[in-house]
């Protein structure tokens, strides 16, 4: 079994929230057997932000989110609240979480988990290389009469 601290829960939740429905459906296409806890169900956060992520926070605006609740065969609960109205990724989503509580937890990260962290850091990056490409560095030349 992985390490299932909080802070690696939220690891792998927050990948899966992100991650593209039909790549989460390809690299995990069958569901376990499971009971629903919760139906999927479509909603809207208030996103909040901060300026220069460190000033006063602000609401930003509403995002659409589903939520799931399963539970395994075996017992274990899993949770997801995903981006969008996926009604299949969010069911998706709840089942590699409550998986992710077994013993199937490491060959589970190693063929879903990892790959979408992987592609969504590609991504990221390829995001930073497009802005870098478009920089504009401002300078001051002196002139002659400031002297």
């Amino acid at each position: 079994m992985t390490d299932a601290s909080p802070l690696a829960r939220k690891s792998w939740m927050a990948t899966l929230a992100k991650a593209p429905p039909a790549r989460l459906a390809a690299l995990f296409p069958d569901l376990p057997p499971h009971h629903v806890l919760r139906q999927p169900e479509i909603g809207a956060v208030m996103v909040r932000g901060r300026v220069g992520g460190t000033g006063a926070a602000f609401n930003l605006g509403e995002m659409t989110v589903t939520r799931a609740s399963i539970r395994l065969a075996t017992g274990e609960v899993g949770h997801a609240w995903v981006q969008g109205r996926d009604r299949a990724h969010a069911l998706r989503a709840a089942a590699v979480d409550a998986l992710m509580q077994t013993g199937a937890a490491a060959d589970l990260a190693m063929r879903v988990l990892k790959p979408l962290a992987a592609e969504a850091e590609a991504a990221r990056a390829a995001r930073a290389a497009k802005a870098a490409a478009t920089k504009v560095d401002f300078f001051t030349m002196v002139r002659g009469e400031d002297k």
